[in-house]
């Protein structure tokens, strides 16, 4: 079991590669930084697309019974008013006189103060205000004037779109959809969090991944417990062991006002246990007080049955950067290896899963001065490149590319030596060495095979 300590130093670890190789760098950095907000650097851009598309490809293209939908950012303020985001969308605060931070109210066990950050505000005595409510939602105006009537707001979820949307969906996918149906989103939402804090553990612009999925009402229970294991196999999946998620069942009294049951899944992150993903049962909750706000009904008609009625909805809602930061923190390794000189070195290799890893496959000549080795490992980069992400690296010694690649999480690597062009005899040309990331075992595999055998391994 690893002491705060370790966890601590792990975590430092994490962060320090994210910025140095390019995964994750703070907001406008070099202005002081923009707190709560991060930019993707061109290692964690490929990262969360991998994600993403990962997560689009299991829940709506090979699903037949989810369609999808993309929804604006900026929402109606009407639309908030029915939700209860408008007037209902905040969380306590409380202020410290001492070291003037600002602290959510329901969470100063967890903060740090400002003034000595390895205790908490109340392990440190801090003269606190009274708690008060603070609105979570980032407000703007549309328009050329700025009344009540221009009121505009950053979306705080991406559930509300695919609830004002859901008859639309349904006038016009006909036949494809028939409850039970989902419909899935992915995209960002914005809460302007008293305490951003943990890295981009809790940010205030963020990515959610979500799914409402429709059915009637005596299915709800049954599917939000099937919804739990199927996205517990997702993480499985994307390299997230199973013995690594926890699952909260939240009990009464805890669970948002709408919903009837709640699995939260969490993750054993360095800095504590926490939540990836809610499965919420929502009731029909949300379209019933949509159909009363706009006093037109948000029903399911079932020509089938000859009936009409509003749907309940099961939601399965992930956190794309919360899961981004749990891919980093569960592939990030240190072992130590004999060199081929017999010395010992710490190796930093991150274990992704192939099909997150950002970078497929690295393709090296030998030597940089060698034009034939050249030549032959910049048409193998070229021949790969429409299959897979692939980079080609000819600065320094080979062991040393081996390490700044296993650093990224790179699962292959191509070597083109002397043996590919046939200098050291026929036997070994036209083949290549492909080196694999976690053993670092090393194989011969023939120029003309190597798409088909990286593909298989990448699978």
């Amino acid at each position: 079991m690893a002491t705060d300590s370790e966890r601590n130093e792990r975590m430092e670890k994490i962060v320090s590669l994210c910025k140095r190789k390019g995964f994750i760098f703070q907001s406008a950095e070099i202005y002081g930084g923009l707190n709560g907000c991060w930019d993707y650097g061109p290692l964690g851009a490929e990262l969360k697309r991998n994600l993403r598309n990962y997560w689009w490809q299991k829940n709506v293209t090979e699903r037949d019974d989810i369609v999808g939908l993309d929804g604006s950012i900026l929402n109606h303020q009407d639309m908030l008013k029915a939700s209860g985001h408008v007037g209902g969308f905040s969380d306590p605060m409380v202020d410290c006189r001492t070291c003037k931070a600002r602290f959510r109210a329901d969470q100063l066990g967890e903060a740090k103060c400002g003034e000595k950050p390895s205790k908490s505000p109340l392990e440190n005595g801090c003269d606190l205000t009274e708690p008060r409510e603070f609105n979570l939602m980032f407000q703007t105006w549309m328009g050329a004037s700025r009344d009540e009537t221009s009121v505009a707001y950053l979306r705080p979820e991406t559930a509300q779109s695919i609830f004002v949307q859901f008859k639309n969906v349904c006038d016009q996918t006909g036949e494809r959809v028939k409850i039970p149906f989902g419909i899935a989103q992915i995209g960002k939402a914005f809460r302007n969090e008293i305490n951003p804090r943990n890295f981009t553990f809790r940010s205030r612009e963020f990515e959610q991944m979500e799914i409402e999925y429709f059915c009637r009402a005596q299915d709800g229970l049954r599917l939000t417990d099937e919804w739990l294991e199927t996205r517990i196999r997702f993480y499985e999946a994307i390299g997230i062991p199973r013995d690594k998620l926890h699952i909260l069942d939240v009990p009464d009294g805890e669970r948002a006002h709408y919903s009837s049951k709640t699995y939260d899944i969490e993750y054993d992150f360095p800095f504590g246990v926490q939540e990836l993903e809610g499965v919420a049962y929502r009731t029909d909750h949300d379209l019933k007080a949509h159909s009363e706000a706009v006093g037109k009904p948000q029903e399911y008609i079932d020509q089938a049955a000859g009936e009409k009625f509003i749907p309940h909805v099961v939601e399965p809602s992930a956190g794309c950067d919360r899961t981004v930061l749990a891919i980093l923190c569960e592939a990030y390794d240190e072992e130590t290896i004999t060199d081929e000189k017999g010395k010992e070195e710490t190796r930093t290799v991150m274990r992704f899963d192939p099909k997150m890893a950002p970078i497929k496959c690295a393709v090296f000549p030998l030597l940089k001065n060698k034009p034939e080795l050249v030549e032959q490992a910049k048409a193998i980069k070229a021949q790969l490149q429409p299959l897979m992400n692939v980079t080609y690296d000819e600065t320094g010694a080979v062991g040393r590319r081996y390490r700044r690649q296993d650093e990224i999480g790179t699962p292959f690597c191509v070597t083109v030596d002397f043996d590919t062009i046939g200098e050291n005899g026929p036997d070994l040309e036209g083949t290549v060495t492909v080196r694999e990331r976690d053993s670092m075992a090393q194989e011969r595999v023939k120029i003309t095979e190597l798409a088909g055998y990286l593909a298989e391994r990448l699978r």
